[in-house]
C-alpha cells in the first residue's frame, strides 16, 4: 500500500499548516455567493508558485473539498447556493433554517459530506487504475443521454406539478442557447452586448435564487420590531450523529451518486446533488416530507456534492483528463510545476501524487471538525432582521456577480433574471428546474453535435446513439425516470381529488 508509505508526509509542519489554511479559507471562499470552487482553487494557484509541488496541490486540494462543503452555508441560510453543486441543499436546508432549524441544517450538511468526501477519496485511492479505464468508456452518445437523463427530473423536482417543472426545466435550456454556438459559431438570441458570452452560471445562480428572496422581503415592507426574526434553536451534534447514521438509504444514494457523475468527465458536479435528491427522493416512502424540511434530501444532497471531488480527479490524475472544471484548473497547477499527470505520474512522482491524495483525506475530517464548529455561529445569520438581511443579500449578490468575470453586464443579466424568477414564483414556477435545464442545456447540445459528427463519418446517427450496451441502459433509466414522474403526478393527483371528495 504505497499511499501509507507516503501519510507521513501530510504532517510535515508546512503541509499541515498549508492543510489548515486551505481548509478554513475554502469554507469561507464557499460561503461566499458568487465564488463557485473553482474560482476558489484559481485564485490559489498564484500563492503555490514558491511551494513545493505536493505542499502546492495540499492547499488546492483542501480548499477545493472545503469550498464544495462551505457553499452549504449560504444556501441554508440564506437560499443562495454558493455553487451550483450547492442547489439541491437549498430545497430543505433553507426551509429547515426558516423552522428555527438552520444549526441542525448545517450539522447534517458537514457530517454527510464528511461520510461522502471519505468514500470518494477511498475510491480515488483503490480503484484508481479501474475507474479510469471505465471513465474513457463515456463517449458523446452516452454524455448526451447522460444530460437527457437529468432533464428527466426537472418535473418532479421543488415545483408544484410535472408539467411546471419541465417548463422550468425548457426555459432554463433556451437561456443556454443565448450567445454563440461554442461549435458552430452561430449568433443566437444576442439581444444586448451583455449577453454576446452567453449568461454565465454564477451570476444566473445568483439571480435566480437570491433576487426573489430580496424582493420578497422589501415587498413585506417593514415589519414591527421583534416580530421578523427567526428563532435558532440549539440542537446537539450528538443527535445529528444520529441522525445522519439513520438516513442510511440517503447516504448510500447520495454517496454512490456523487461518485459515479463525478467520475464521468464532461459532466461535472453541478448536478450530482440534484440527480442525488431526486433518487433519494422517488426511493422514499416520506417523499411527501421533501422540500418542506426533510433532513433526508439534506444528506442525499451533501453527500453527493463531496463523494464525487475524488473520482473527478481520477481522469486526471491517471489519463490527464479533467473530470470537472476545477479539476481542469488543478490540471493547471500541476503543469507549472512541471508535472504532467498520466499513467506514469504515480512511478515517476509518487510522493507528490499519493501526498496529494493523502491530505485530501484528511482534509475531509477538518472540514467536518471546522464546519461543525462553525454551525452554531453561523446559525445566527438567520437572527438577522429581515430588512438588515435583504440589503446585505442584495450587496452580495451584486459583489458575487460582478466579481466572476469583472463586467456589469453579468450584473444586468442576474437582476433580470431574479426579477423574471420572482414573477414565475407567482405561478408556481421554481428556480431549480430552471438552473438545471440551464446547466444540462450545453451539455446535452455540444455532445448531441460531436456525436452527430461522428455518426455521420461512421456508421450513422442510429445506430451511433441508440447502438451499444451503455446507450440502451442509459435510454431504459431515461424512459422510468419519464414513467415514474408521470406515475407519481397521478398520483399525487389522485389523492388531492379524493381529499377534496371527503371534504
Amino acid at each position: 500500500m504505497e499511499f501509507i508509505y507516503h501519510f507521513g508526509d501530510v504532517f510535515q509542519p508546512l503541509s499541515l499548516a498549508l492543510l489548515f489554511v486551505g481548509t478554513i479559507g475554502g469554507l469561507i471562499l464557499g460561503a461566499t455567493p458568487g465564488l463557485s470552487p473553482t474560482m476558489a482553487v484559481a485564485l490559489l494557484i498564484p500563492f503555490t508558485f514558491r511551494l513545493e509541488p505536493a505542499q502546492g496541490l495540499i492547499l488546492l486540494g483542501a480548499a477545493y473539498t472545503s469550498t464544495v462543503a462551505g457553499g452549504a452555508v449560504s444556501a441554508i441560510l440564506l437560499k443562495i447556493p454558493g455553487a451550483p453543486a450547492n442547489i439541491a441543499t437549498t430545497l430543505d436546508g433553507h426551509t429547515m433554517a426558516k423552522q428555527g432549524r438552520g444549526a441542525e441544517a448545517l450539522q447534517l450538511s458537514f457530517l454527510s459530506s464528511a461520510v461522502g468526501g471519505i468514500f470518494g477519496v477511498l475510491l480515488l485511492i483503490f480503484l484508481t487504475p479501474v475507474l479510469a479505464k471505465w471513465a474513457l468508456a463515456f463517449g458523446p452518445s452516452h454524455l448526451f443521454w447522460l444530460a437527457i437523463l437529468g432533464v428527466t427530473i426537472i418535473g418532479s423536482l421543488d415545483s408544484s406539478s410535472v408539467v411546471k417543472g419541465l417548463l422550468s426545466g425548457c426555459i432554463g435550456m433556451w437561456l443556454a442557447t443565448i450567445g454563440f454556438d461554442d461549435i458552430m459559431g452561430a449568433q443566437r438570441f444576442i439581444f444586448h452586448s451583455s449577453l454576446s458570452g452567453g449568461i454565465n452560471i454564477i451570476p444566473a445562480l445568483i439571480g435566480l435564487f437570491a433576487i426573489p428572496q430580496v424582493l420578497t422581503m422589501f415587498a413585506k415592507g417593514r415589519i414591527p420590531s421583534g416580530t421578523e426574526v427567526i428563532k435558532v434553536q440549539k440542537h446537539p451534534l450528538r443527535k445529528a450523529v444520529k441522525e445522519v447514521s439513520r438516513r442510511t438509504r440517503a447516504l448510500g444514494i447520495g454517496t454512490a451518486v456523487g461518485s459515479i457523475i463525478g467520475l464521468i468527465p464532461g459532466v461535472g458536479g453541478q448536478i450530482a446533488g440534484l440527480v442525488a435528491y431526486d433518487q433519494s427522493k422517488k426511493f422514499s416512502p416520506e417523499r411527501d416530507k421533501f422540500g418542506k424540511g426533510h433532513s433526508e434530501g439534506l444528506i442525499a444532497a451533501e453527500s453527493a456534492n463531496n463523494a464525487m471531488v475524488g473520482p473527478s480527479l481520477v481522469p486526471l490524475l491517471t489519463l490527464s483528463v479533467p473530470g470537472s472544471p476545477t479539476a481542469a484548473v488543478l490540471l493547471g497547477g500541476l503543469l507549472i510545476h512541471g508535472i504532467f499527470p498520466g499513467t506514469d505520474l504515480f512511478d515517476n512522482h509518487p510522493e507528490v501524487a499519493w501526498t496529494f491524495i493523502n491530505s485530501m483525506l484528511l482534509g475531509q475530517i477538518l472540514m467536518c471538525v471546522f464546519g461543525l464548529y462553525i454551525a452554531g455561529l453561523a446559525a445566527k445569520v438567520a437572527q438577522v432582521p429581515q430588512s438588515v438581511m435583504a440589503a446585505v443579500v442584495l450587496g452580495l449578490a451584486v459583489f458575487g456577480s460582478y466579481s466572476v468575470q469583472n463586467s456589469m453586464g453579468d450584473v444586468y443579466v442576474m437582476a433580470t433574471l431574479g426579477i423574471m424568477m420572482f414573477f414565475l414564483e407567482r405561478f408556481g414556477f421554481a428556480a431549480a428546474p430552471l438552473v438545471l435545464g440551464l446547466i444540462l442545456g450545453p451539455i446535452a447540445e455540444a455532445n448531441f453535435i460531436q456525436g452527430s459528427m461522428i455518426a455521420n463519418a461512421t456508421s450513422g446517427s442510429f445506430s451511433y446513439f441508440f447502438g451499444g450496451t451503455l446507450n440502451l441502459v442509459l435510454i431504459a433509466i431515461v424512459l422510468a425516470s419519464i414513467a415514474y414522474s408521470v406515475w407519481m403526478e397521478l398520483q399525487n393527483r389522485h389523492v388531492t381529488t379524493k381529499e377534496d371528495a371527503m371534504q
